[in-house]
């Protein structure tokens, strides 16, 4: 919100492996179930962008690049890090956890055998869009990935809040069925935001935000707890237990300060806030 990872323009001669959204639409603003993202790279480096965005970007057919009318009622997030190639067999393997449906790829065979997993994700695309789901045996993963510069972020397959140790904020699409309430009965507290403040101009509320993030409730200690932001592609609901999905967390008081200042009321475990 006050900082961002900026993706650098890639040489001419990179490739757009993957545009990815598992979309189930029954109504646009009421219910539906969206896993969107890019994945673009050459041999060097590339970008992985998770955003929350239904319809975007558009397939390569279109001619042209617009952002999407579904993304101007609601909130909408995203975040873009540019990666070392090393690191796009690592999120390839993540994706085939996450299990996202492929609506345009392309993975020239100079690029295959660098990133297999990727490659995969292409190879198991059917006609109507969906991947193979991956072994069950894989559901959740979380791995750390360092950013071209340095920045080391955590990459989790489905949930984070044990793995990180913190308490958590969260903010995800609530106008729809089977919403999770705030839970305090793994020892940290996930707790659904109502109220969002972003930069003290102008509030709204939780079910006017289709974004999907996560902020810890206290700033970084001398320990491993306190001080996330995640940003991701799943809501809490009971549906979306039973499907892919995932986040990216980093751990930066810049960042966490922009989200945290953000909430400005959740539903705490014992159904009151405060």
């Amino acid at each position: 919100m006050e900082r961002t990872w900026k993706c650098p323009p890639l040489p001419p001669t990179a490739h757009r492996l993957i545009l990815m959204s598992t979309v189930v639409m029954i109504d646009l603003f009421h219910s539906s179930r969206c896993h969107p993202g890019v994945v673009l790279l050459d041999k060097h480096q590339g970008f992985w962008l998770v955003h929350s965005t239904p319809h975007f970007p558009a397939v390569r057919e279109a001619g042209q690049y617009y952002y999407p009318s579904t993304g101007l009622v609601n909130g909408q997030n995203f975040i873009c890090v540019t990666y070392p190639l090393e690191r796009f067999q690592t999120i390839g393997e993540q994706l085939q956890i996450n299990q996202p449906s492929v609506y345009d790829c392309d993975v020239p065979e100079s690029l295959g055998s660098l990133v297999p997993a990727l490659a995969a994700i292409c190879k198991k695309n059917v006609p109507n869009g969906h991947v193979s789901p991956p072994s069950r045996t894989a559901s959740n993963r979380s791995v750390t990935l360092t950013s071209a510069d340095g920045t080391n972020f955590i990459s989790f397959a489905k949930g984070a809040s044990v793995s990180l140790m913190s308490d958590l904020m969260v903010q995800f699409w609530v106008r729809s069925t089977g919403i999770l309430p705030s839970d305090c009965s793994l020892g940290w507290k996930v707790l659904d935001i109502k109220q969002i403040n972003p930069g003290k101009t102008f509030s709204f509320k939780a079910s006017q935000d289709h974004s999907k993030w996560a902020v810890s409730t206290t700033a970084a200690a001398s320990g491993p707890g306190g001080g996330w932001v995640c940003v991701g592609d799943i809501n809490r609901n009971k549906a979306e237990e039973q499907r892919g999905g995932g986040t990216v967390c980093l751990r930066d008081p810049v960042v966490w300060k922009a989200y945290r200042t953000a909430v400005l009321d959740y539903e705490d475990c014992r159904k009151g806030t405060f």
